[in-house]
């Protein structure tokens, strides 16, 4: 489960305060949740609070109970795995087997235990054949697949991962696609690709830093269409409103049945 609880996140800019993200309250316990929004609404800010890449001004941030900030930091670090937008921001060793066995140096003491485990974890995902290649040389579904391999070796529980399919086209999106989808982790992705929003569980919507709506992911992605577009939407309590009392509701949205889950 992770919550977050009335967070706000301000940083100094050169023209004054800006915030980033405003009042967040939600819980997400759903096994896959996608974060939509334009660039610069707050949803990268909201995926990195939840290993504590980004620290909050205002509020409680907590990860299966755990803050990410503090003492308990490193702990909810080992649960949680971030994968990044580009892979080589987070390959730090020369070859693609070097940085798995970089990942399991806390697991495995032994070098070449590490390295065994390494190697047979590239088999099973189908990427042996890469071991021993420079990251450089890989094409981007390759990098992003040992990036995302890096971070399950340690066995997180949650896999957070922004915008992982952005750099890749389509047929390593759709791997990509393919591989999160057969975890067994909690996922949560922020993603432009609507397509790939339609089958997660549940959908949060950001718009300037404020989460605007909560709900089914077909719903989600009708909310964020008419953001986009520049055309007046429902708020996410009257969403709220909406889904928990359908005898007040419009019979359109009835129809369209439960678009929210209560925080």
């Amino acid at each position: 489960m992770i919550t977050f609880q009335d967070v706000g996140v301000t940083v100094a800019t050169p023209t004054g305060p800006r915030q980033l993200l405003r009042h967040l309250t939600v819980e997400l316990s759903q096994q896959r949740v996608v974060v939509l929004g334009a660039n610069g609404s707050g949803k990268s800010t909201l995926l990195r609070l939840i290993n504590g890449l980004v620290t909050p001004t205002s509020g409680q941030v907590e990860v299966n109970q755990l803050s990410p900030f503090g003492r308990q930091a490193a702990a909810v670090r080992r649960q949680v795995g971030f994968v990044f937008t580009d892979p080589l921001s987070q390959l730090l060793m020369p070859t693609a087997v070097e940085d798995i066995e970089l990942s399991l140096r806390h697991l495995v003491s032994d070098r070449a235990e590490r390295h065994q485990q390494a190697l047979a974890l590239m088999d099973q995902w189908g990427l042996g054949r890469l071991a021993q290649s420079s990251v450089y040389d890989l094409s981007g579904g390759e990098r992003q697949l040992v990036a995302l391999l890096s971070v399950l070796a340690v066995r997180p529980r949650v896999i957070v991962a922004d915008e992982p399919t952005t750099l890749l086209d389509l047929r390593n999106s759709r791997l990509l696609h393919e591989r999160l989808a057969g975890l067994d982790q909690q996922i949560i992705v922020a993603t432009h690709d609507l397509t790939w929003a339609e089958t997660f569980d549940r959908a949060l919507v950001i718009d300037d830093g404020q989460l605007v709506f909560d709900g089914q992911p077909a719903a989600a992605i009708d909310h964020y269409r008419h953001l986009a577009a520049g055309e007046p939407n429902r708020t996410v309590t009257e969403a709220t409103h909406q889904s928990l009392d359908p005898d007040s509701a419009s019979p359109d949205a009835v129809a369209d049945g439960p678009d929210r889950w209560p925080t």
